[in-house]
């Protein structure tokens, strides 16, 4: 049709190959655990040599920065194919944010270590990898805020107590429920340590 503007099919394609190599990245990190992942395997995966993976990503680290905006990412759409179930009460929904985040990063701890672990020696991602997890961090700040909790100490403290459930969990009980089961108490214990003691919604 006229005046459609023409497709940049190079692009897409170039686009399509980078996915198909974050994907094998994954493939990887999943099987074989994140520090396993090597520009070989990940180029066997996608069927071409590892020195062409260079026309796609400078080096091993420029795809874990690529993993690490699209761990984040992926975290950002599933929170928002879950959020209609988010309770209107103040501690319900602390539980349902520590739970969301719980169940997230338990079930792919490979995932989870490159998103919130420094495991990979000398990586730190790049602006533009960890821009969605600010707008993820942001966002769950607008959250806590409308039940009352705005402290930055408050926060952190919320981030610690679900972080250390989850490294529990994946350290000491893998495919476990063991921490998982006692996910709600730790956040009773927070929400009563910053004066949400009922269930009644808090301003």
């Amino acid at each position: 049709m006229l005046g459609e503007p023409k497709r940049d099919r190079k692009s897409e394609r170039r686009t399509a190959t980078r996915r198909e190599i974050i994907d094998a990245a994954w493939q990887v990190a999943r099987d074989k655990g994140l520090a396993q992942v090597t520009l070989r395997e990940v180029a066997d995966l996608v069927g071409m040599r590892a020195p062409s993976l260079y026309t796609h990503f400078a080096s091993k680290h420029a795809i874990y920065d690529a993993m690490f905006g699209d761990a984040w990412t992926q975290f950002l759409e599933y929170s928002k194919t879950v959020e209609s179930g988010e309770p209107r009460t103040s501690r319900a929904a602390m539980r349902f944010y520590a739970r969301v985040f719980f169940d997230f990063a338990v079930a792919f701890p490979a995932r989870h270590q490159l998103m919130n672990l420094r495991t990979i020696p000398d990586f730190a991602p790049s602006p533009e990898a960890y821009a969605p997890s600010m707008a993820v961090m942001q966002d769950f700040i607008a959250r806590m805020a409308r039940h009352g909790v705005r402290g930055q100490d408050d926060i952190d403290l919320f981030v610690a107590v679900v972080s250390g459930m989850i490294d529990a969990q994946l350290a000491n009980d893998p495919g476990g429920t063991r921490w998982s089961g006692l996910l709600d108490r730790a956040i009773d214990m927070f929400a009563d340590n910053v004066g949400i003691t009922d269930e009644r919604s808090r301003p």
